[in-house]
């Protein structure tokens, strides 16, 4: 059964590149960017695991911790990064999962056999502290996935839960953001202090309000 937006993120136990993990324990209370690759040494999943490394202080700033999956065995995984440091120009700094049974692969519904019955696809999920399933991505494996959306949806995610607003079309971390459509026109000044647009009534806009 696939997971959707809301699940609880199934845990599990793995020997991972940086030794055995319980998830649960290794997520804490952090925000997860959990991913998927088809396989080892493939030019595509190099690339992104190299991005990954290099955007350590925007995930970190975010209070989010990166993890990757693989069938592929530890062994094969401590070999690639070797190429994945080499090729990248970085220092690997996160987990990579050896999941060479499969079990925590189906149990993410990782794998697609329309689309390949013997390797991941590329999987995202975004999963907050409470352990629950927040973003689902899933790209084809030939399709490199776009880590600023990723921080770009994470960035939305901690905003509207802790405010009453939703964020528009392309939006943009420092962009103005839509007021909720619950709160009542006459409550707008004591919540949003910044101001506001009312574009229609049901389309009403604030600067982000998280930011200076």
């Amino acid at each position: 059964m696939s997971l959707r937006l809301g699940d609880d993120a199934p845990n599990f136990k793995a020997a991972t590149t940086q030794g055995e993990i319980d998830f649960y324990d290794w997520a804490g209370d952090n925000w997860v960017v959990f991913y998927s690759h088809p396989a080892d040494f493939t030019p595509v999943c190099t690339t992104e695991l190299g991005r990954t490394a290099a955007l350590k202080e925007e995930f970190a700033k975010r209070g989010v911790k990166p993890i990757a999956l693989s069938v592929d065995p530890l062994t094969d995984h401590h070999e690639w990064i070797k190429d994945i440091e080499e090729t990248q120009e970085v220092k690997m700094n996160f987990p990579v999962i050896a999941d060479h049974d499969r079990k925590v692969a189906e149990l993410y519904d990782m794998i697609h056999p329309n689309a390949t019955t013997k390797v991941t696809v590329r999987s995202v999920f975004v999963i907050d502290p409470d352990k629950k399933v927040r973003l689902t991505l899933t790209y084809p494996p030939s399709t490199g996935r776009n880590f600023h959306e990723i921080l770009r949806v994470i960035d939305s995610l901690q905003l509207t839960d802790n405010y009453s607003v939703a964020t528009p079309v392309d939006w943009e971390h420092g962009q103005d953001v839509v007021i909720s459509p619950s709160i009542a026109d006459a409550d707008i000044p004591a919540k949003f202090p910044k101001g506001h647009t009312k574009i229609k009534p049901y389309l009403r806009t604030t600067p982000q309000p998280n930011i200076d």
